[in-house]
């Protein structure tokens, strides 16, 4: 199971290897949602919480009265004041755990960084995956990549290149070295690599070598970043296969980069605006 810190971006990696925190009021999930989910460790992809013991306690960070068994570890902070909460799986850096202040009839409050959890609309999920696919203009790669069935979540971004918290306009100047891509995220008890990396090859044109149809430029090269030895085995054996059946595939293998989430309006953008990708659809290429 890969774990994810290798494209976590350096105010993640502050919180979950370094203990920081992040200002109150300035993340996500600090009012408690009617809506069914569970909430992953940002760092290895472990269930750690359901969306039911989520709630609001006015305090500024996303409050739980309850774990999912095994999946939160405690330890004294150093200065014997408070209990430190850490991902079992990963270790990484949580928030705190408080007793007795009476929120809910558990009396238990897990205070916790927004940026070491995700949200997943997906109640059964214990143990999630990711994968990084770039494949021409985000929009319709996503679109057709969540429809997936095990595909817990998608978001599109930038990756590969030299600038920090690179914005879009930055990114099409084609003087940053990113690409554009989707990282998503999923359940491996339903879905697997292979199967995503195969979905990947066909929603796109992976022979175009200079972009992605009428998208032409180096932000938007068809590439794959891995996180480990056996997402790239399983991706070279995935190309081999285009090879043999007579496809030019311009493809290329990364290892993983850091991922810079794209502005709002980006995320989900067919879904907002109820229009079908221009670039993309798909093409069977694969029986099995």
């Amino acid at each position: 199971m890969p774990y994810k810190y290798a494209s976590l971006r350096p105010d993640q990696i502050d919180i979950l290897q370094n203990k920081a925190t992040e200002a109150p009021f300035s993340g996500e999930y600090i009012e408690a949602e009617a809506t069914s989910g569970s909430y992953l460790c940002r760092g290895c992809g472990q269930a750690l919480f359901r969306e039911d013991s989520h709630f609001t306690s006015h305090c500024g960070w996303p409050s739980f009265d309850d774990q999912l068994p095994g999946t939160v570890a405690e330890h004294p902070d150093a200065d014997g004041r408070r209990t430190e909460i850490v991902c079992s799986q990963c270790g990484g850096h949580l928030g705190h755990v408080f007793e007795g202040e009476g929120f809910t009839a558990k009396n238990r409050r897990h205070c916790v960084n927004s940026l070491s959890i995700e949200f997943v609309p997906d109640a059964q999920v214990h143990q999630s995956e990711e994968i990084i696919l770039a494949a021409g203009c985000f929009w319709g790669v996503e679109h057709l990549l969540k429809q997936q069935d095990g595909v817990l979540k998608t978001e599109v971004g930038y990756i590969g290149g030299q600038q920090a918290y690179p914005m879009y306009e930055q990114v099409c100047s084609k003087n940053t070295g990113h690409v554009v891509a989707v990282r998503v995220v999923f359940d491996p008890e339903r879905c697997d690599v292979e199967t995503l990396i195969k979905a990947f090859f066909e929603i796109h044109d992976f022979s175009q070598s200079d972009g992605q149809g009428p998208d032409l430029g180096p932000q938007y090269l068809s590439r794959i970043y891995t996180f480990d030895a056996t997402q790239k085995q399983i991706a070279q054996q995935v190309m081999a296969l285009l090879t043999d059946k007579g496809f030019s595939v311009a493809t290329t293998l990364h290892d993983m980069a850091v991922f810079w989430p794209a502005e709002d309006y980006h995320q989900l953008y067919y879904d907002k605006t109820g229009k079908t990708p221009y670039c993309h659809s798909r093409q069977v290429i694969f029986s099995d």
